[in-house]
């Protein structure tokens, strides 16, 4: 086999040879490459004495904090398969995940436990849970193995990483639920080390030895975005932050460690900068906001704070990077394009087209459905049927109608499913959610279409308020942005809208609770 395999064993080599000395920070422990690497080998030497074989998926249940991220290295560097799952799922729901992946070991963090124990009733071909600590939880269930005892037990010797072709599986996620049962998406050793290529590219997140890096977002979502993998490689430094971490957790950990680059969704940010304010940071380059547009509001934030807030856009099927918010240098002191969602990574294609499939043109108005191809694009999902409708010929169709204008920024309009066709025209719910979100009294909006017996579906806003705002109040701020049929039939105010498991509005539930307008 060709010595030149893309595969993730070389991303871990590099780091061990080329940066033995820095380090991953989780909680107390400062863990140097060399000694990550060791443990690496030691962990794959524990997947052999475990029956894993090649091919075979490893599941984890875990936040972000080393054991989790050597697992990232051992599992796919061994020949297994990498599965990442959601803890913020349902033990019901996490057992058909199980299941439908065939996960024969589950290495899970000591608070998840008791979420294992009711998803392994479904799970029939776990035969092996590991827990990630020292100590058995009380609701550890009979034979469940302790992590840290099975590495001390290994041997302390360089493991035969077998060769790999690029091609194989390394991974896997299931996309999250907000339109069905999850979905799988397999990630091959070539499509994770091209996404971390991807991520170092000047014109992205330029990430490089030089940079601390703390990635907030989940190392359940989409592989912490692919942040683990292209750190480790390039020899970054790595900052975990635990279980549950608060904003002034986060706060503390990027000024101690001096951290340069982050990532996490807008509700994080909003928190995290405000424990932020009147301390100087020097060090941080680039705050990276995803998995939700930018409120507005939070880029105005971060400006008065002169903190550097980039947009990112991307999805599971695309492992995830797919456009960067980052203004080209001819543009600066332009129009302000940082809310739409950014320009395409080098190495995609897209297509954005409308419902007959023809390209719509580049006016920064007309919208489409936006299709993506590309090295690290998945091309489909396996043997479930719905691959069928969502990859074609090549292309992903990702359900978002988004507009482009003609220096190729792009905006997210809205997702198919969520638009609001009323009176035989189209309303974007994004759009009404990003100006609702820009009034000082509204902390958080998410807007649904509900069943209206004229007009077929009307708008209904659902606001988290931040101070007593009337009804006629939030019309008139809307309505010098959008024509008066845009504006919501009704502002219904709740302590908290509802999420799904990756923190996105859960518009199913929401329309559930509304299921008519004008009530």
């Amino acid at each position: 086999m060709d010595a030149d395999q893309l595969t993730v064993t070389r991303l871990l080599d590099r780091a061990a040879d080329l940066f033995p000395d820095r380090v991953v920070v989780s909680g107390a422990e400062r863990i140097t490459y060399t000694d990550f690497t060791a443990r690496v080998h030691r962990l794959a030497h524990v997947l052999d004495r475990l029956g894993v074989r090649r091919g075979q998926r490893v599941a984890t249940l875990a936040w972000n904090g080393h054991r989790h991220l050597e697992l990232y290295f051992a599992v796919p560097s061994s020949g297994a398969v990498l599965h990442t799952v959601n803890l913020r799922l349902t033990g019901g729901q996490i057992g058909e995940i199980l299941r439908h992946a065939g996960d024969v070991v589950v290495f899970v963090d000591p608070d998840q436990a008791g979420l294992l124990a009711q998803a392994l009733r479904d799970a029939p071909d776990v035969r092996s849970v590991v827990v990630l600590g020292d100590e058995l939880p009380p609701e550890a269930g009979e034979g469940w193995l302790l992590y840290d005892r099975l590495l001390g037990d290994a041997p302390d010797t360089p493991f035969p990483m077998p060769e790999l072709a690029e091609t194989e599986p390394a991974a896997t996620c299931y996309s999250s639920a907000t339109t069905g049962r999850p979905k799988p998406v397999v990630y091959s050793h070539r499509a994770i080390y091209l996404h971390s290529m991807a991520l170092a590219m000047a014109d992205t997140w330029a990430l490089s030895e030089a940079d601390t890096v703390l990635p907030v977002v989940p190392m359940f979502h989409v592989n912490a975005w692919g942040i683990p993998f292209a750190a480790v490689w390039l020899g970054a430094g790595i900052v975990l932050p635990g279980p549950a971490p608060s904003p002034e957790d986060l706060a503390r950990l990027i000024v101690e460690e001096r951290v340069t680059f982050g990532a996490a969704v807008p509700t994080v940010w909003f928190g995290v900068l405000e424990h932020l304010r009147g301390i100087p940071l020097p060090d941080l380059r680039m705050l990276v906001s995803g998995g939700a547009p930018l409120p507005p509001a939070l880029l105005g934030l971060a400006d008065e704070l002169d903190v550097p807030l980039v947009h990112s856009y991307g999805m599971t099927e695309s492992t995830p990077l797919v456009l960067v918010g980052r203004t080209k240098s001819h543009l600066r002191g332009g129009p302000d394009r940082r809310l739409r969602q950014g320009t395409l990574v080098p190495g995609l294609r897209m297509s954005v087209r409308d419902e007959s499939g023809a390209e719509v043109p580049r006016d920064g108005a007309t919208p489409g459905e936006l299709w993506l191809r590309g090295p690290w694009v998945a091309e489909g999902y396996g043997d479930d049927p719905r691959s069928a409708t969502a990859f074609v010929d090549g292309w992903y169709r990702t359900g978002d109608v988004v507009n482009v204008d003609a220096e190729g920024y792009v905006k997210i309009v809205d997702r198919i499913a969520d638009l609001v066709k009323s009176g035989g025209e189209w309303i974007s719910t994004v759009d009404l959610e990003n100006a609702l979100m820009d009034h000082p009294a509204v902390v958080s909006a998410c807007v649904v279409g509900v069943p209206h017996p004229r007009w077929t579906e009307r708008p209904v806003a659902v606001i988290v308020p931040a101070a007593e705002v009337t009804d006629d109040e939030l019309r008139a701020h809307l309505v010098a942005r959008f024509p008066k049929w845009w504006l919501p039939d009704d502002f219904v105010r709740v302590a908290a809208v509802p999420l799904t498991s990756v923190g996105k509005f859960d518009k199913r539930a929401v329309r559930a609770m509304y299921p008519v307008a004008g009530r």
